[in-house]
């Protein structure tokens, strides 16, 4: 073979040997194939400086003599430099469908200072064969209308007699594959014109069927974690490649659809009116993600989780949340050691800290693997709001809606909006196994897969009174008498907790660790910097803030009643609803959004979610309904909310049931997340605002009517008071309590 002049080999006075791989009838790479290269010698053990023939045919893998494993790039070529003078033997790792058990090696002969070239050309000869049904029955090959489905089948030689998980075929959305027909995909053709189809075939690696790699090999890429120090590929998030797993052969079809010829009709016809027919946007998959991964930070999940980790590990639980057991498992075992208490007899109230922060970190990132996916109950959530799905939510979400930042990383299109303001700061990649990011420039993790959580979740159940329910309780347990009660009888007076209960010594590390949570001075100040809304009462008087976002309140409410107008045209069959001034409220209320995501935005609304988690858990607790009388029949959805109600009636605080105030911060979380991280700003039709409401319609409305019942004001009314929509809740709260009062 040519021996080429290589100036990166050269300056190293040693030399390099490149590696391709690609089909012989098309010239297609082959990419991400495993190649290994070892060093060659005799049958006796000498290193052979030449390729001998006879050597060479008798040459068998022995992995003592194996240098390192590479794959091949976009352009099915892999470099092995430097490397000394003399003989290595190039080994194909994948398999080969037409002859399964062969392997595929050449000898090169490195001399320094030069590049030898290896290739591997297989006759894959990969085929599509296109196909359309109209009507659930097959018609002529080259006679495609809109309307019709499109089938693809792919085959490549020797493909048709491989083991389960040997071959592998990945459409590109909106293909999808059909129920029991591996090699055949189908996708209706909705508009005239050029179609296309494209596919990766996946080859396994040899002797391992699914096609993964090697673990703690030497020299071997493993598969990216998606934590920290790595960053998600588009193929990665399809569930397609990534280092070290299946090689993949692209194979593509071109066809034309045309547009069907109306046909007259005659004879009594029927006529129906529906709703008005929208298209799926690619943006979709991020309000799923947010929904479900929102859902998987309910108490619910939280609570199985500690049941599993601490008590059942048989407990019942969603098959996402089993699939990210482990990882929360892990990271718990991984905060535990550094999450120490300067204090004696605290190791239970740790261990909760501990699980608890696993728990929101693993499960807020929506980014996090595995998706947050459901295919069959996200089809049907869809179904249900009237948008079409326009093919796997997944593959939609990594080649259609994220956006590649710095060559390899993918964003959320408003991150990598924001990226591109800052070109010239790096995106920092912490070291492996490093526990800090103290290096210069953009946190990759930040970047990449956000921590989804709005503050808006803690401030609602403030309100609700979850953290003065708490306070009350912790005082008794110091043997404190709250102001409120004077001289008179202590409504917590029957609170004795026995010491021979777990509840006794998790109240005493959660009193003790009191000087470690944030204060409510503090998430005063930062609700407002968020929102523009304030807790009200005598802990959070003289109140000064530097930032607030002062006209949140009404552009978010202005949106809300924007929303029940378009509602009503939207249920109206003959009217087709005009989305525009919705899409201008989402505008509006994005840009205030992101005007508060500075300073304590990062961190403070995870760590008030963990310590809000807890106290939920600590409440839950069965040991409460000793000394808290709650009202057995009401149906509660989660069991620490009887606990907080049951506190404000013996408090005398209001009589507005926690229940609303736990669905303006369920509802208020989900809403405000899809429009924070939303690319409002840079769209302008209608379509996405228009599914934007018809996605998020069940929160909407569960929001107005929540806050209707816990303030009195109903924003569902035409006629919008400007003064009434700017009020701050706590105001409304307070006029409320005072009415309640004088009731009384």
């Amino acid at each position: 073979m040519a021996n080429i002049k290589n100036a990166a080999a050269k300056a190293d006075l040693r030399g390099a040997i490149q590696v391709t791989v690609h089909d012989s009838a098309t010239g297609a790479p082959l990419v991400n194939a495993a190649i290994k290269l070892y060093k060659a010698q005799t049958q006796q053990g000498a290193p052979m400086a030449e390729c001998d023939v006879e050597e060479v045919k008798r040459w068998l893998p022995d992995e003592a003599l194996l240098v390192t494993t590479r794959f091949t790039g976009a352009d099915g070529a892999v470099l092995f430099s430097p490397l000394d003078a003399g003989a290595y033997i190039a080994a194909f790792d994948n398999i080969v469908p037409m002859r399964m058990g062969a392997l595929f090696y050449q000898c090169a002969v490195v001399r320094n200072g030069c590049t030898e070239n290896v290739c591997f050309d297989f006759a894959f000869n990969p085929e599509v064969k296109m196909t359309f049904e109209s009507n659930c029955r097959e018609v002529d090959q080259n006679c495609a209308f809109v309307g019709d489905k499109a089938i693809a089948e792919v085959h490549v030689d020797g493909d048709r007699d491989l083991a389960e998980g040997a071959l592998r075929i990945v459409p590109r959305s909106p293909w999808q594959a059909r129920n029991g027909e591996p090699h055949r995909f189908s996708a209706i053709m909705r508009r005239a014109g050029p179609q296309h189809f494209e596919a990766q075939v996946l080859f396994a690696r040899r002797g391992r069927p699914d096609g993964a790699a090697p673990q703690g090999g030497a020299g071997t890429p493993m598969v990216r974690s998606g934590g920290p120090g790595s960053s998600l590929t588009a193929d990665q998030l399809a569930g397609v490649s990534g280092p070290g797993s299946m090689a993949s052969l692209g194979v593509a079809a071109d066809f034309e659809a045309d547009q069907r010829v109306p046909q007259p009709i005659s004879g009594n016809v029927g006529v129906s009116l529906t709703r008005t027919e929208t298209e799926p946007t690619e943006d979709l998959p991020l309000w799923t993600l947010i929904r479900n991964s929102t859902e998987a930070l309910s108490f619910t999940n939280y609570l199985a989780f500690l049941d599993q980790l601490f008590c059942d590990p048989n407990v019942a639980m969603s098959d996402l949340e089993r699939l990210r057991f482990a990882g929360k498992n892990a990271a718990v075992n991984a905060i535990k050691p550094r999450r120490a208490l300067p204090f004696n007899d605290s190791d239970s109230y740790r261990v909760l800290k501990a699980a608890t922060e696993a728990f929101v970190m693993v499960n807020c990132g929506v980014l996090s693997l595995p998706l947050a996916f459901n295919p069959a109950e996200d089809a049907a959530y869809l179904d249900r709001r009237d948008i079409p799905n326009g093919g796997s939510l997944a593959d939609v979400l990594a080649n259609e809606y994220l956006e590649t930042v710095d060559g390899n990383t993918l964003a959320l299109p408003y991150l990598a909006v924001i990226r591109r303001k800052l070109p010239d700061i790096p995106i920092n990649i912490p070291a492996s196994g490093s526990e800090a990011d103290l290096c210069f420039g953009i946190i990759q993790e930040r970047l990449s897969n956000p921590c989804l959580i709005e503050l808006i979740w803690s401030y609602w159940l403030e309100e609700g009174m979850l953290v003065q329910t708490m306070n009350a309780i912790t005082q008794r347990f110091q043997n404190l008498r709250p102001p409120s009660s004077g001289h008179g009888l202590d409504p917590l007076a029957n609170t004795e907790i026995d010491m021979l209960r777990p509840l006794n010594n998790l109240l005493w590390g959660y009193t003790q660790d009191e000087q470690h949570r944030l204060t409510v001075v503090r998430r005063n100040y930062e609700y407002d910097h968020h929102y523009g809304v304030r807790l009200d009462g005598k802990a959070v008087q003289h109140f000064r803030p530097a930032d607030s976002r002062s006209k949140f309140l009404e552009a978010f409410h202005h949106l809300l009643r924007l929303l029940t107008s378009f509602y009503r045209q939207d249920d109206d069959t003959t009217v087709k609803a005009d989305a525009f001034p919705v899409l201008n409220a989402l505008k509006e209320v994005h840009l205030i959004l992101s005007q508060g995501a500075h300073n304590q935005f990062g961190d403070l609304p995870s760590t008030a979610r963990i310590e809000m988690l807890m106290q939920q858990w600590l409440l839950g607790r069965p040991e409460f309904r000793e000394f808290l009388p709650t009202r057995v029949m009401v149906a509660y959805p989660e069991p620490w909310m009887d606990r907080v109600d049951a506190m404000k009636k013996l408090q005398g605080w209001t009589d507005t049931s926690v229940m609303h105030f736990r669905s303006l911060a369920m509802f208020g979380e989900q809403l405000l997340l899809s429009i924070r991280y939303g690319n409002w700003s840079d769209i302008y039709e209608s379509t996405q605002a228009f599914n934007w409401a018809r996605f998020w319609r069940p929160q909407a409305q569960g929001y107005i009517h929540a806050y209707r019942a816990a303030t009195g004001v109903d924003l569902s009314v035409d006629g919008a008071d400007v003064a009434t929509d700017a009020t701050l809740p706590s105001v409304l709260l307070r006029q409320r309590l005072a009415a309640q009062q004088a009731r009384a």
